[in-house]
């Protein structure tokens, strides 16, 4: 079953258990995978109200975020010590990452999200460019099974927000139409700073799905809007931001053992500064504006009892255009990709071997590979795998500030050895151990320090070794979760720790359930980490972070949903000179019509 039948199957109340499609491409229960990946459930995000998708994130092992300042400043992820932009967001399946920076995860609203797929290790074979850390996948809400919803919110820094969700549907088919609002007044993002930087984003979904005969039509769109403050050299800025991803997919099985699915998808991310900026006054006002179109053409092949092969074709067109610091620049690139999969299952065997072939119109052909077996022993299971993956450069890496058209794109070899247990019903375990080898990192070499000019170059290199433990536990009252990740994220060319990335993180989360009331507190832990300095990096100090939030139901239609952020008041930072959240509470009163 393909990525939108499945959405579909999952909408309709097919699945009896947790799926991934992102690891494998295919449905495939979350105990079946070899991947490391994680889950995050839309119950889970209806809980936190005014948040966005990084709170959720940062407490899942092995993901780091950074946030520049409050809601709506410029977010970064890592995972499994690797860059910001080694991580590959999907949107339903549908690329979002610009050509000019990384993707936009604080613009996407919570509460449209039905869940959140986390895969970690190297998906390039699978995805192309960019997925060497991992693949995070949202999806958002379809379907008339989750019923009508309005819901409205208030909290710290003067945040207001408000949403609702709509669908009906059939048997041969259905609709739903989904929208949120978030406008806050934010808080100063420099630590310097004095001045509030706001946020509003006014966000809408839709999806559509009917069976025509033989053929399941299918459309999933998703489109964010609206402004965020921030500052520039200590100058109060704004800037707009549009993002959309559209989907139009059209699937059929041929015969029994044949489905085959072709995507049309559409995704946009642009970004325009509103005013001059103070740092020079002759600077036209920046922009970033990327526009990609593609085709995914996927085929799903039962070969026998033991074995399915998936094989299918990516193409990609991207169009780039920006200015940034006087400096215009624009690019318009095309790749293909053509990719095999087969999976198989021999008793306790489980094995996946995968390869792929990327032509970049820039940096020409580039092969990419993922073997991965299993051993299943009763309820525990025992992984092995290797893969590599590439990022091509971007438009900014060639054409930008320090631009070299001469780079080449960054390679990685991972490794990964994993044991999970399902202890008895309500719990289970895993333990995995990481390495991931980075060649041909890009890098900015400064070539005058009188002037700071410089270039792009291809002239680091690093190598990630970590450790990941989980314990989960899911009872008919209680809930909770505890996680450990211990990784050596270095530098190799100059021997230091990679910057932003802590070498230990911990998280613990309790919840209670009192019949349809829920309680929970969630619990952070991370350790040091070094970021930019000069002239030698900073050093910022650990620190805990405690959130509690809680639902509760006031009848059978209203719920308040409430948390608290920060509840110890620590004063943190994930960047260096930039503010994060105080102790802040956010409530929202929500309305379901079924």
């Amino acid at each position: 079953m393909n990525t939108l039948a499945l959405l579909a199957a999952v909408a309709v109340g097919h699945a009896i258990e947790p799926v991934v499609v992102s690891a494998t491409r295919i449905e495939t229960p979350v105990h079946d995978v070899l991947a490391s990946v994680e889950l995050i459930q839309g119950e889970d995000l209806l809980r936190q109200p005014a948040s966005d998708l990084g709170d959720a994130l940062r407490m899942i092992p092995g993901v780091e975020v950074v946030r520049l300042g409050g809601p709506g400043q410029q977010t970064s992820l890592f995972i499994r010590g690797t860059e910001s932009n080694h991580v590959l967001v999907l949107m339903d399946g549908l690329r979002i990452n610009p050509s000019i920076g990384n993707a936009a995860i604080q613009n996407i609203a919570p509460g449209l999200v039905e869940r959140i797929e986390i895969v970690k290790g190297p998906r390039s074979t699978l995805y192309g460019s960019e997925a060497i850390g991992g693949v995070i996948n949202v999806i958002t809400r379809r379907g008339p099974e989750d019923g009508s919803s309005v819901q409205a919110g208030v909290g710290r820094y003067d945040t207001r927000s408000a949403s609702f969700s709509t669908g009906i549907g059939g048997e041969r088919g259905d609709a739903s139409f989904g929208g949120s609002w978030l406008e806050s007044d934010g808080f100063p993002a420099g630590s310097a700073e004095t001045i509030d930087r706001g946020y509003d984003n006014l966000s809408f979904t839709a999806a559509g799905r009917a069976e025509l005969s033989s053929v399941e039509l299918g459309l999933r769109a998703w489109h964010a809007a609206g402004t965020t403050e921030y500052s520039q050299f200590g100058t109060p800025l704004d800037q707009d931001f549009e993002n959309s991803a559209l989907a139009l997919t059209a699937s059929l099985a041929p015969s029994e053992s044949w489905d085959t699915r072709l995507m049309a998808g559409y995704a946009l991310d642009e970004v325009d500064q509103n005013q001059l900026s103070d740092f020079d006054q002759n600077q036209m006002q920046d922009f970033a504006h990327t526009r990609r179109a593609s085709l995914d053409w996927q085929n799903d092949l039962v070969l026998s009892e033991s074995s399915t092969l998936t094989a299918g074709i990516l193409w990609q067109d991207e169009d780039a255009d920006a200015e940034s610091f006087d400096l215009p620049y624009s690019a318009d690139t095309t790749t293909s990709q053509i990719y095999v999969q087969d999976q198989a299952r021999f008793g306790p065997h489980q094995l996946l071997m995968a390869a792929a072939y990327t032509n970049h119109e820039i940096f020409g052909g580039h092969a990419t590979w993922n073997a991965e077996y299993g051993h299943a022993f009763g309820e525990a299971l025992v992984t092995v795998s290797a893969g590599t993956a590439f990022r091509a450069p971007d438009a900014t890496d060639l054409f930008g500030f320090g631009g070299n058209p001469d780079l080449k794109p960054e390679e990685s070899l991972s490794y990964e050895i994993g044991y999970r247990q399902t202890i008895d019903d309500t719990q289970s375990i895993s333990f995995t151990a990481f390495r991931n080898e980075i060649d041909e990192l890009i890098d900015f070499v400064v070539l005058d320090f009188n002037t700071f000019e410089g270039e792009n170059r291809n002239v680091e290199r690093a190598r990630i070794d970590g450790i990941e433990a989980a314990w989960n536990y899911d009872g008919e009252t209680w809930a909770a979760h505890a996680t450990a990740t211990l990784q050596d994220p270095r530098d190799l060319t100059a021997d230091q720790r990679l910057l932003r990335r802590a070498k230990e993180n911990f998280t613990l989360g309790v919840l209670r359930r009192f019949g349809a009331h829920e309680v929970a507190i969630d619990l952070l832990y991370a350790g040091d980490r070094l970021d930019f300095g000069f002239p030698a990096p900073t050093r910022l100090p650990s620190y805990w972070l405690a959130n509690l939030s809680a639902k509760v139901a006031l009848g059978p239609r209203f719920t308040l949903l409430a948390r608290m952020e920060n509840l110890l008041d620590e004063d943190y930072e994930l960047a260096s000179g930039f503010n994060t959240m105080g102790r802040s509470m956010f409530a929202a009163l929500r309305y379901d019509f079924r």
